[in-house]
């Protein structure tokens, strides 16, 4: 005879920072709460992802101030990389993040961490299997999946005969790349590209449409990749790999193809880069009636409930929030929700994220492109970086701001800017739609100078159409 399941009041299947903060949340609120590990302790954010490259990527700044020492009046010698420090030091800062965490959690009587593989076994009934050990069930009216994501392998001839990275494995390297070829020009093969490169690797970023970031503004991505080529960054748009080839123990072959022309990069390494899926593979959400889409997103409503009630999805296992910022947005829904008893849904959310390149790419709100397949009527606000009196005194010149307005009510749409802080700046422009605050508001703010913040007075009287 099975042992009957043990009963908590809510279950966290957890990786990120959202479900840490609602699983401590919940138990907080006197709730007795499973928080059920799969993965170490951030996941796809701030274990594996972000925050390895995170450090890495403060490191390659230092190493670009240095090397451009000599523009700004100051002597300095070529500087040489540590990669083995470079390394460790992320290691030591992801460790210290998930030891944090886990003594947080753990000093909370109502929560009790559970370590292992996960699967469902009905609609609101889960196996985890631990170590050498028969599986536990565990059962709760509330359940909320947050199992991260994982990068895609690309159906390129030859992948699996040539060894490649990815976004976790490039960070744990013995040595650093001598040639890293990189497929695929989102967000993530985009900060790669720059923090290598800076390190003195020769970078190759191939991308199969016609600009870096396609899901962005083409000014912005055409902007981005001009910048790139000042850097040393060699960008191949356009291109669709088609063979992998191992030639020997330290060269590889990547060929591509734009039509009739032909691409054939020999390089060290090749980084993995070509977008993301969820991790919901083996959770055999079919048993617990769970929909998903054709490639493994849960399918969620306004309030992120799934097809079976009281079952929650957040994160990166569906299309609702794909960025940090919308991860913490969701976290705060379900507090609402599940603790406070409001009746929070999506409504109404304002999207907003921030890419760490250098200089840094943030948004918030519509894009261009976005307004424009929406037949959207608006006025355009831009202004060059050079125009942004803190650029200017920092010496930090590439890149604009521009954002989106309403013609009938003033209200900002969206906005993005490519600059030096620039994700300090869309996140004011967000705070102003969230408030729906008329553009006239930041125009005539009396902003501290020169701040940042002051630009937004001079881009509110920038109108691209007069």
């Amino acid at each position: 005879m099975s042992t009957p399941p043990q009963r908590f009041d809510a279950i966290v299947i957890g990786s990120s920072q959202s479900d840490i903060e609602l699983a401590g949340a919940l138990a907080s609120a006197g709730k007795r709460t499973a928080f059920i590990e799969q993965q170490a302790v951030a996941g796809t954010l701030p274990g594996f992802g972000c925050s390895p490259i995170g450090a890495m990527r403060g490191r390659a700044t230092a190493a670009d101030w240095i090397q451009r020492a000599a523009s700004y009046g100051i002597a300095a010698e070529r500087p040489g990389i540590d990669w083995a420090a470079v390394r460790n030091r992320h290691r030591e800062i992801a460790a210290s993040f998930r030891a944090a965490t886990r003594e947080r959690l753990r000093q909370l009587a109502q929560l009790e961490w559970v370590e292992g593989k996960i699967s469902f076994s009905g609609p609101h009934t889960i196996q985890v299997r631990r170590r050498q050990s028969d599986a536990d069930r565990l059962q709760a009216e509330t359940i909320v999946i947050d199992v991260g994501s994982r990068p895609t392998v690309p159906p390129v001839d030859g992948i699996e005969d040539v060894p490649t990275l990815d976004s976790a494995s490039i960070t744990e390297l013995a040595y650093l790349p001598r040639h890293l070829a990189i497929l695929g020009g989102g967000y993530v093969g985009v900060e790669a590209a720059q923090v290598f490169r800076r390190f003195g690797s020769t970078v190759t970023l191939v991308e199969r449409e016609d600009r870096l970031l396609p899901h962005e503004d083409p000014d912005i991505a055409f902007e981005l990749q001009r910048i790139f080529g000042q850097s040393g960054v060699t960008t191949r748009t356009g291109f669709i790999v088609t063979y992998l080839q191992q030639l020997d123990e330290q060269k590889l072959r990547v060929v591509g193809a734009q039509g009739t022309r032909g691409l054939v990069v020999l390089c060290t390494d090749i980084l993995l880069a070509a977008g993301r899926a969820p991790e919901t593979d083996g959770l055999h959400l079919e048993r617990a009636g769970i929909e998903t889409t054709d490639r493994g997103d849960i399918i969620v409503d306004d309030r992120l409930e799934t097809s079976v009630p009281g079952v929650y999805a957040i994160d990166n296992v569906h299309s609702v929030a794909p960025f940090a910022g919308g991860s913490c947005e969701a976290y705060r829904l379900l507090r609402n929700q599940l603790i406070d008893g409001e009746d929070a849904t999506t409504s109404g959310w304002v999207r907003s994220y921030i890419a760490f390149s250098d200089p840094q790419l943030g948004r918030a709100g519509l894009s261009e492109l976005e307004a424009k397949g929406s037949g959207l009527d608006y006025r355009l606000a831009k202004m060059p970086w050079t125009q942004v009196d803190r650029g200017v005194r920092t010496d930090r010149l590439q890149g604009f701001v521009k954002a989106l307005v309403d013609p009938a009510s003033g209200r900002i749409l969206g906005a993005a800017a490519l600059g030096g802080q620039a994700g300090d700046l869309t996140s004011l422009l967000h705070l102003a739609m969230i408030a729906e605050l008329p553009y006239s508001t930041l125009r005539d703010a009396p902003f501290a100078h020169p701040t940042h913040a002051a630009a937004l007075n001079r881009l509110f009287s920038s109108w691209v159409d007069g």
